[in-house]
């Protein structure tokens, strides 16, 4: 390890407003070093590297980058550093090539050499076990690829300091540890590498240090070895952690959603749900268990009149909804609300606050033409206090919040509308733990109402404590319906890999 920093950060402090997002950070990071940044949302990690970064200017405080003092006005002026960040959403451009994002922005002068650069790329990838085919266009490439290609995007720029920000959300475990091999060859390599993730079991598998952040402070750097999760949860949280799910005990009510032999073609017109039925009760929480792409978020999207559905009924308060739009549904006056994967894309518009974005799903039940705000502006400020969000002002685009906050903003949405049928797909990716238990504790509330939940998780220990049966899907069907009080974990992994069980009546 080298003797000079390549980061070294002290006493950095950034402000918005009354918000507090870093009070005298410091943080110091060596070559060849994986560093992890731990901390609830909002605890401002990702303002930090934001700074870091070059995206904000401190208020306060030194950034040294190899022992030098450096004043970043832009994005660029990092880069320039080898700086290379990383986001969650990557900034790549779909209709191009690997190679054509690569070089984008690149000084193409008179002695550009286009064979001399792709040289460069491919010794690049041969350097780091990089696997990328750089004439593939980012739209045919899975989440994998093109985590890939925004690394050797900033290798190929210059960068020896990486951040990677929650950079396994989205993984499946095999890609998580194709993952894990390139960051120990970067740092084999001598490259600096910061690590933003709330999987404390990835933490703990791949990095050599770990500072914690809470409310904007670092709060304590340790050794991977001289900690344990426990411990590391308990500072995130600033008090002993109780990571205990409530499950209420209430019997399920009738039958309100009905899935009958229900298929659904992808765009090669391949089956990607085969005829899969089921039923869902009021006051029930149903999980559903599968390996990433056995049909999980086309369940979600087909229930939600979202994913065109080929064959089958969807049948919800007595009606069927094939074929009809997520208007149609909502102005037949079913109760149904839907939190999506993809939070940004496709749940909450980014570049809004959260008063517009609860306008979304509540302009339409406003009479006469002008739209009354002083509700939604009030129902905003409630969801605020509720739920503990961290946000300048409720009509702060939220594109700017942490993962955490942005999440809790959908899913007290939703819960405000006060649905009968929750549809949730994967609902805690990326939130730091303290705020995974209180949407556990939310669904658990919403089951004492009546509430019938369809919940598709990852994590098998959460699906047994808070479901009362588990769906498991594997390439586009059902292996098995089990109580989850009598299930363990052994059993539904065999039917994720297509091993089936004894079915429930449905």
């Amino acid at each position: 390890m080298n003797e000079i920093p390549y980061v070294s950060i002290e006493n950095i402090s950034k402000t918005f407003g009354k918000v507090i997002a870093n009070k005298n950070m410091n943080l110091t990071v060596h070559g060849g070093e994986i560093h992890a940044l731990l901390g609830e949302n909002g605890a401002g990690k990702s303002t930090l590297m934001n700074m870091l970064s070059g995206v904000y200017t401190p208020d306060s405080g030194s950034i040294f980058i190899h022992g030098k003092n450096m004043n970043f006005t832009s994005p660029k002026d990092a880069i320039k550093a080898g700086i290379g960040m990383i986001y969650q959403h990557f900034k790549l451009v779909e209709e191009m090539t690997a190679k054509q994002n690569i070089l984008l922005g690149q000084n193409r002068g008179l002695f550009f050499n286009d064979k001399l650069e792709i040289k460069k790329i491919n010794d690049i990838c041969v350097k780091f076990h990089l696997e990328m085919d750089v004439n593939k266009y980012v739209c045919d490439m899975a989440v994998g690829e093109r985590q890939n290609l925004e690394i050797l995007k900033v290798l190929y720029r210059g960068a020896d300091v990486l951040v990677l920000d929650e950079p396994t959300t989205v993984f499946t475990q095999r890609e998580t540890e194709k993952l894990f091999k390139i960051m120990r060859k970067m740092k084999e390599q001598g490259c600096a590498i910061i690590f933003i993730s709330h999987k404390m079991d990835e933490v703990m598998e791949i990095c050599d240090k770990i500072t914690v952040l809470r409310k904007g402070e670092a709060i304590k750097t340790v050794e991977k070895e001289n900690t344990t999760p426990k411990q590391l949860t308990e500072l995130m949280m600033g008090r002993k952690a109780d990571l205990s799910i409530n499950k209420v005990n209430k019997e399920p009510g009738d039958i309100m959603l009905k899935v009958k032999d229900l298929k659904v073609l992808n765009a090669e017109k391949a089956e990607i749900i085969k005829n899969i039925s089921f039923s869902l009760r009021s006051s029930e929480i149903l999980g559903v268990a599968g390996i990433a792409g056995s049909g999980q978020r086309e369940l979600c999207e087909a229930i939600a009149g979202i994913e065109k559905v080929a064959s089958g009924e969807i049948v919800l308060e007595g009606e069927n909804l094939v074929g009809k739009s997520p208007r149609d549904i909502i102005n037949k006056g079913i109760s149904m609300s839907f939190i999506p994967e993809d939070r940004l894309g496709m749940g909450l518009v980014a570049s809004m606050g959260m008063v517009d974005n609860l306008l979304l799903k509540d302009y339409h039940t406003q009479k006469g033409i002008f739209i009354d705000r002083k509700p939604v502006v009030i129902k905003a400020k409630k969801m605020v206090e509720k739920f503990e969000i961290k946000t300048p002002d409720i009509h702060h685009p939220i594109k700017y919040l942490s993962g955490g906050n942005i999440q809790k903003i959908l899913v007290g949405r939703e819960l405000s509308m006060y649905p009968k049928i929750l549809v949730m797909a994967y609902a805690v990716r990326g939130l730091d733990i303290n705020t995974c238990y209180t949407i556990y504790d939310l669904i658990s509330q919403e089951k004492e109402k009546g509430t019938a939940v369809l919940f598709i998780g990852e994590d098998l220990d959460v699906l047994i404590k808070l479901c009362d049966r588990i769906m498991v899907l594997c390439d586009g069907e059902v292996t098995g319906i089990v109580d989850a009080k009598k299930a363990s974990r052994e059993e539904i992994g065999m039917m994720m890999v297509g091993n089936t069980a004894q079915m429930e009546e449905n």
